[in-house]
């Protein structure tokens, strides 16, 4: 599937492409990016294949990222054809409480910020980046609604917070008439299926359509890294930032390796990438809408965009699936059929087909529903 088929992200009218770029790596700052001919190439590469999703954030490379995002489309004009996304909620400026965070007077202050880096009088879909454990959501919601009056942005997103929030959210939304949570940007991938406990069902259920970030697990799904007597062997910034003390980093655990083992073979069977398998599986789990795809050299994306240019067997995938299924915990436990026909007297009881909710654009196969 090439990059220029598009669908609509969630239940909006705006149509994106199924692999977005990530511009994380837009900048060296970080010490694990590229540098700015690099970015070009990346960004020039995706968009001649038809890409038309990127996705950024105000923190990005201490705002490298949306500075050379912005130069790099309007050089092209492209303007009108890119959908922007960025976020808000991190702080740049120790000290300030209120430069960071979730609340009207950060929000109002960091959309100024980006749009002016990005140099555009809007941005198209505007995410609140992580919980931060303190803003109510009517806020919030009131707060992105009123840029969207303004003019300022288009669409709203919610990446990093509580199934519980996002469902507030939502709800205040539609109650209230605000602009609607139309993505929920998580991370999701062979090594992280722990979204699928809530946030699938919710996405689904209310029309936010799942944004996948790490679709590669910080690069350990790329088969770069092996475990060794020494820990790991690899150079590249999950082995950088293994001990770090972020938990998006800690990935080298016994379970994971598995994964690993299971991702190779099948790669292998199939003869492609085990980087392409492992975001072709996200990308056709349900719900999910885009899977964002990172890279620091050309080689790696060149790769990464043919990705859904395949299929993976069903029973490959079944084998992918149970290797690298999450541990069930309370009180999801409740939920599986044993203890559901507890509940029937052991009687088969369920929804007549006709009464299922009808799909909406949001639920359709391409979004990666079925």
């Amino acid at each position: 599937m090439s990059l220029n088929e598009y669908y609509t992200l969630g239940r909006s009218g705006l149509r994106v492409s199924r692999l977005a770029l990530g511009a994380m790596t837009f900048g060296s700052e970080w010490g694990w990016g590229a540098e700015k001919a690099g970015a070009r190439e990346l960004f020039d590469h995706y968009v001649d294949a038809g890409g038309n999703f990127i996705d950024t954030a105000d923190m990005y490379t201490n705002g490298t990222s949306e500075k050379w995002l912005g130069e790099f489309v309007r050089e092209r004009g492209l303007r009108d054809k890119i959908v922007i996304a960025t976020k808000f909620s991190f702080n740049a400026e120790p000290g300030n409480p209120n430069a960071g965070g979730n609340g009207r007077k950060n929000i109002l202050r960091a959309v100024e910020g980006s749009l002016e880096r990005l140099g555009t009088d809007y941005i198209d879909l505007y995410f609140l980046h992580a919980w931060d454990s303190l803003t109510r959501p009517e806020e919030v919601m009131r707060t992105l609604d009123d840029l969207v009056t303004a003019g300022k942005i288009r669409h709203v997103g919610l990446s990093d917070v509580p199934a519980w929030y996002a469902s507030r959210a939502q709800t205040l939304a539609e109650w209230r008439n605000y602009e609607p949570v139309s993505a929920l940007q998580m991370e999701y991938s062979l090594a992280e299926r722990n979204i699928e406990k809530e946030y699938i069902d919710l996405g689904q259920t209310t029309g936010m359509g799942v944004m996948v970030w790490s679709p590669l697990a910080s690069g350990l799904l790329s088969g770069k890294y092996k475990p060794s007597e020494n820990k790991v062997e690899g150079e590249g910034r999950l082995a950088a930032l293994a001990d770090s003390g972020n938990p998006a980093f800690a990935k080298f655990t016994d379970r994971n390796w598995k994964i690993v083992s299971a991702l190779e073979a099948v790669a292998n069977e199939i003869e492609q990438p085990m980087a392409s398998v492992a975001i072709n599986w996200v990308a056709n789990r349900p719900g999910v809408a885009s899977v964002i795809l990172g890279a620091t050299k050309l080689s790696q994306l060149e790769q990464t965009t043919r990705a859904l240019d395949f299929e993976i067997p069903s029973e490959l995938m079944l084998k992918l699936d149970e290797v690298s299924a999450p541990d069930l915990e309370f009180p999801y436990t409740f939920f599986i059929p044993g203890m559901q026909s507890m509940l029937t007297g052991g009687a088969k009881v369920g929804l007549k087909p006709e009464s299922y909710p009808k799909a909406s654009f949001s639920d359709a196969p391409p979004a990666g529903v079925e």
